[in-house]
């Protein structure tokens, strides 16, 4: 049903502990993708000056938060934990209606961020470094982790909670402060987020939000020259500018980007297994995952067998608005991204690639004012055609015919990404060398390229970033600097290097 006007809530940036308006008044809408009659709120369309604002603040709180004892630190994100728990139908719902993935699966994002935090909230007693022997006599040496400063951080749609609690949660527990934007389509689950962290007792200026498109906000937040590391996940060829312009000014940054991922089906895998891993993998969050399994290589002997039945059970998953608990499919996020996936289903119709089922936006009566596309399944696909090739963020997954196994690796890996892969098999010497051969920062056997899990690490190879990992004790490589310190108490000069026994 349509929102009515008193209903709607307008929200204002958080800066220094406080709602700041932006000061050149404009804001921007934020509606339901599932049916665009309902507005989620109004939120500021801001621009340099409130992220100027937004910095020194974070700066100005950077000396005191960083000297409060991790182990404190790490107290007032279990604290944040609990609440989002408290909260987590609630902000589930919410996300639901801004980003419109079904509701199971943003009960699963709100626990992402839950799971993520109680990591995070135990590694403030942690956050290990190290000790050594000296070379000299009479010294002591050891390697401690320190924050680096002011981290701003770029977020997604797809994933508004728990990619934010990815960054958030390690930054905090390092001691460092944020200035943090979310995705324009998606803030309302950054602010519930952040609402709780507030609660839990993270001080004024240790986070801050601004919101606002990404030119307007993004830019002038990568460039400030009191911002000491950027955190960025999103396409390629965005972290392709960030990675750039922060190599202008020796700025560290974090680059999660895009993926293409494989599934390899063998032909001895228990093809009922890999059936409902290839459609969860597929068209989960309506294929808007940078680990979607976007191409299935199956090996010729159960090739018809398999994209016959995944072409019967595509038909039959149910579209809808995701607050229903029965539907399988939500909308994509936005008439943008609409236009963008039907754009490549005639990519691959024009290419040859044989449209099985799907490829049409649903626009029946129940579904007329949502973005709705149908599960859209592409077979007979050559490993070179664009659909094989480029991220299309969207329900389509694409069909590839492989030889062997060692067919299948080389179709896997030939794309410019290297996020998720998977191998459906029973044979534990193929799934060895698999593991060793795919070239992806993430390998599944006998499960789909989808659910990582919060104490690993995240990221990929290629095209897919710069190296970073979020997730697991490696986010600290990030948010944390080296120190080496040298304790001398031989109350005389020594030369490492030089004043060596003979």
């Amino acid at each position: 049903m349509p929102t009515t006007a008193s209903e709607v809530k307008t929200f204002s940036n958080f800066i220094d502990g406080k709602w700041v308006p932006a000061s050149s008044g404009n804001t921007c809408e934020n509606r339901n993708p599932a049916d665009t009659r309902d507005l989620v709120g109004i939120f500021q369309r801001s621009g340099a000056a409130e992220v100027n604002q937004a910095v020194e603040a974070a700066q100005a709180a950077f000396k005191k938060w960083s000297h409060v004892p991790a182990p404190r630190r790490a107290e007032i994100i279990m604290r944040a934990s609990a609440i989002l728990e408290r909260q987590k139908e609630t902000f589930s719902q919410d996300m639901t209606r801004e980003m419109g993935k079904v509701i199971k699966e943003t009960r699963g994002d709100t626990q992402e961020a839950i799971d993520c935090g109680n990591f995070f909230a135990g590694e403030g007693r942690r956050m290990y470094g190290l000790t050594t022997p000296s070379e000299l006599p009479n010294k002591f040496a050891m390697c401690t982790r320190n924050p680096v400063g002011v981290v701003g951080m770029i977020c997604p749609w797809n994933f508004p909670m728990a990619i934010p609690s990815w960054k958030l949660f390690p930054a905090l527990v390092a001691g460092n402060t944020c200035v943090i934007k979310p995705a324009e389509d998606t803030p309302l689950s950054v602010y519930n987020f952040v609402s709780a962290l507030t609660e839990a007792g993270v001080p004024a200026g240790v986070v801050n939000i601004v919101t606002g498109h990404g030119a307007e906000v993004g830019s002038p937040l990568m460039e400030h020259p009191l911002v000491r590391a950027i955190s960025f996940t999103g396409s390629s060829d965005v972290g392709r500018i960030i990675g750039e312009s922060c190599a202008r000014t020796f700025k560290r940054c974090s680059l999660e980007l895009g993926g293409k991922n494989p599934m390899i089906v063998l032909d001895d895998a228990n093809l009922e297994l890999a059936l409902e891993g290839a459609l969860w993998g597929a068209f989960g969050t309506a294929g808007q995952r940078c680990t979607a399994t976007s191409r299935i290589v199956l090996q010729k002997g159960i090739y018809k067998k398999f994209v016959d039945e995944l072409v019967r059970r595509a038909k039959l998953l149910k579209i809808g608005n995701g607050l229903d608990e029965s539907v399988d499919v939500g909308p994509v996020v936005s008439k943008a991204q609409l236009d963008t996936v039907l754009g490549y289903v005639e990519v691959g119709k024009k290419d040859g690639a044989r449209l099985a089922t799907g490829g049409n936006r649903v626009e029946d009566s129940e579904h007329t004012h949502g973005f709705f596309i149908e599960p859209t399944v592409f077979t007979d696909v050559a490993p070179k055609m664009r659909i094989a090739q480029e991220e299309i963020f969207g329900p389509v997954v694409s069909c590839i015919p492989c030889d062997s196994l060692e067919d299948g690796i080389e179709i896997a890996n030939d794309v410019k990404y290297g996020l998720s892969s998977s191998l459906y098999t029973r044979d534990v010497n193929r799934a060895f060398a698999a593991i060793r051969d795919l070239e992806a920062g993430i390998t599944y056997i006998n499960a789909p390229t989808i659910g990582a899990e919060v104490h690993l690490p995240f990221g990929g190879v290629k095209q897919t970033g710069n190296g970073h990992r979020e997730g697991g004790v490696g986010a600290f490589d990030f948010y944390t600097e080296w120190k080496a310190v040298y304790v001398d108490y031989s109350d005389r000069l020594q030369k490492a290097q030089i004043d060596r026994p003979e």
